[in-house]
């Protein structure tokens, strides 16, 4: 009680000159809710007293008000010990305000240390760039992982495990259009940054040798994937699902689309090899 004491005593003092006028408390075993209830906390609450004296200074009369009975404007106090229940279950709602002006100010994430005692609050894009570290040494090494499809899916896979969503990622970077691979080389090991749309037209410029090696359909097939990747991302590049949107799927179904490139194995490795030049450097 002591210990936590002095710990809600540094959280209550206030600093205007750092625009410290709250904070938080992060209680996930609920042991910080329990202690405010204890009532070693600030001891037993107090009782009020009421007396009426006479001319003589003899008290004639006193009353005893329990706590449960203070008034306080009108508000009982309820002095049980409060309730730990868990956030509700259904779809939260969503509130607007006309007027003012909202921002995010920044994307935090609370992280225990391996021992599960102390609590650090990083930034999102921080946070994800030390995973990305500590999963992998260098660019070099994700470049040439990313480029491969199923290894592109593991390594989403490990950062999902880590609470990192590309989205959101994108969003706290405020890098809306960057490519995933992009943004996770600049914000863990500096590297240039490049936009979908940088990606893709640099390919079409660059790699016009394998575009046509294809037939005239086959090369628009792979045009508008490439089209979707710059609007979408990589997502876009999925087989056979992207070849029943618009507007591929105008060109045939699954398989007649298949059939312009020879079968479905010739399309998936066309698939894939643009995929490898894509992230060629």
């Amino acid at each position: 009680m002591t210990e936590f004491k002095q710990i809600i005593g540094r959280g209550t003092r206030v600093r205007d000159d750092y625009g410290k006028l709250y904070f938080s408390i992060i209680d996930y075993t609920g042991s910080a809710t329990r202690l405010f209830a204890d009532t070693a906390f600030d001891g037993e609450p107090s009782l009020i007293s009421e007396q009426v004296v006479d001319e003589a200074g003899q008290v004639t009369k006193e009353e005893v008000t329990e706590p449960e009975d203070i008034l306080d404007e009108g508000i009982v106090i309820d002095i049980k010990p409060p309730l730990i229940t868990e956030p509700p279950t259904g779809e939260s709602k969503r509130y607007y305000v006309d007027g003012g002006f909202v921002e995010v100010t920044a994307h935090l994430v609370y992280e225990l240390d391996p021992d599960g005692k102390q609590l650090r609050v990083v930034k999102f894009t921080d946070y994800a760039a030390e995973k990305v570290r500590m999963l992998y040494p260098n660019a070099a090494e994700v470049q040439t992982l990313w480029a491969d499809p199923i290894q592109r899916s593991e390594i989403i896979a490990k950062l999902e495990e880590r609470g990192i969503d590309f989205d959101e990622l994108a969003q706290s970077a405020n890098q809306p259009d960057a490519d995933p691979f992009d943004l996770l080389c600049h914000i863990a090991f500096n590297s240039p940054l490049r936009t979908r749309r940088e990606r893709a037209d640099r390919l079409r410029k660059d790699k016009k040798d394998f575009f046509d090696q294809f037939g005239p359909e086959a090369k628009a097939i792979l045009n508008e994937l490439l089209e979707k990747y710059a609007e979408h991302g990589t997502a876009q590049f999925v087989i056979p699902d992207v070849l029943k949107v618009p507007p591929i799927s105008e060109h045939g179904n699954t398989l007649e689309i298949a059939a312009m490139f020879g079968g479905p194995e010739r399309l998936r490795d066309a698939v894939n090899q643009m995929q490898t030049l894509l992230y060629a450097d």
